[in-house]
């Protein structure tokens, strides 16, 4: 009877253990989300429209146009795949193998929607939902809802046009809302946060402008929560891509952005790209120089919004292949910026891990955090390999997320 007893005590410590071992490996589990940029399609509706582009006109033609700016400047960049039609559904096929292969599993499409209809839509309806694959990763958007400017080239000193608004009326938005919980928020493979669609918004101030107060907007988030709750799903699960210094022309920096968050009841906050907190203030400014600040603005986020914040590891950042290549290149406005150097796989590597390290000493933390990006060519940010690097950046995602696990 006591070698049954003992044999039944080494049995409860082994399956007690495995039981440990494998609520560890769910408590480390990380959604790891690249950005993506869908301006490397033809056949978009308003580029068709518009006399300077055409109907075949990406921003590859940018990509392809790019000169080197000042010394040891490395442009044109040049990708190894080709310059690939991303509303291909096979193109599409192509990226999702190799980003959920490289410890990527979702991405979070810039998704713009504009008062008088959607733009640069088919990257994601045409390509990435027809993908055979489609389903082996997740997705969600970011509303891009910012001011589309004519910057694609833009020569300085030239007056900044707006193209196309990013405010949004009351009743546009309730049209908007519906769309998405049908269009997308039903897909299977839709990310979720505890059963709430993520929804992702860039500018929260032209978002509340269109309302004409906080209140009014809030309203409308939470209409947007019940709507989804009526179509089976826990409510929303709303984001708030924060940041400290503007980028885009027009751009205007958050009073207070922890108030914003709190009286708009948004549920997590997040970021889009170093340079959103960190100033570049050389023209190749070192990148671990900017990672090290950046760290210290997620500590203060952290502490400050009230709400989990999700990291953002960018891969670079290099602006200039929108500057109209005729025109001197000097510090001045976006896109005349300076860049960030040294981005080497080996520094984005270490950023990645240290951001995985950094997420995984809280216990009860957020375990979600995205990159910058998955194809920002234009701005020197991509992890799709290019003729030097090769799948360099990739690899180092698949070391820090895959290989370590």
């Amino acid at each position: 009877m006591k070698r049954v007893n003992v044999l039944i005590l080494v049995l409860v410590v082994v399956i007690a253990a495995a039981c440990s071992t494998t609520k560890k490996k769910d408590d480390d589990k990380l959604i790891v989300a690249a950005y993506y940029f869908p301006n490397y399609h033809s056949g978009d509706a308003r580029h068709a429209a518009n006399p300077d582009k055409g109907s075949d006109w990406t921003e590859w033609e940018l990509v392809k146009k790019a000169v080197p700016r000042f010394d040891q400047h490395h442009q044109p960049l040049v990708p190894e795949w080709g310059y690939l039609d991303e509303k291909d559904p096979k193109v599409m096929e192509k990226k999702i193998d190799a980003a959920v292969g490289h410890g990527v599993n979702c991405f979070i499409f810039d998704w713009y929607m504009y008062e008088d209809g959607p733009f640069l839509n088919l990257a994601l309806d045409s390509g990435f939902l027809k993908a055979r694959n489609a389903t082996d990763m997740e997705f969600a958007l970011m509303w891009a809802n910012h001011d589309w400017m004519d910057i694609h080239p833009y020569k300085l000193g030239d007056p900044q046009r707006i193209l196309y608004p990013g405010k949004v009326s009351p009743e546009r938005f309730e049209e908007i809302g519906d769309f998405l919980i049908e269009t997308y928020f039903k897909q299977p493979n839709y990310l979720k946060i505890d059963g709430k669609p993520y929804f992702s918004l860039y500018d929260v101030q032209r978002f509340v402008e269109g309302f004409g107060s906080h209140e009014a907007a809030r309203k409308a988030m939470d209409r947007l929560r019940e709507k989804a709750v009526e179509a089976g799903f826990e409510g929303i699960h709303w984001n708030i891509v924060a940041w400290g210094s503007p980028i885009l022309p027009g751009e205007k920096v958050p009073e207070d952005t922890p108030s914003l968050i709190r009286e708009l009841g948004f549920n997590s906050a997040t970021s889009y790209v170093w340079i959103h907190h960190v100033d570049l203030p050389e023209k190749q400014t070192d990148y671990e120089q900017v990672r090290q600040h950046y760290f210290t603005h997620w500590d203060s986020a952290a502490k400050e919004y009230g709400v989990p914040y999700y990291p953002n590891v960018t891969m670079g950042w290099d602006s200039t292949p929108r500057c109209d290549i005729n025109t001197p290149w000097q510090t001045d406005e976006y896109p005349y910026m300076n860049t960030i150097g040294n981005n080497t796989p080996e520094n984005f590597e270490n950023a990645l891990r240290l951001t995985k390290e950094k997420l995984l000493q809280d216990p009860s933390g957020p375990r979600m955090l995205n990159i910058n990006c998955w194809n920002e060519w234009t701005e020197g940010s991509y992890l799709e390999p290019d003729k030097v690097n090769g799948m360099a950046y990739l690899e180092a995602v698949k070391r820090v997320f895959v290989d370590e696990n």
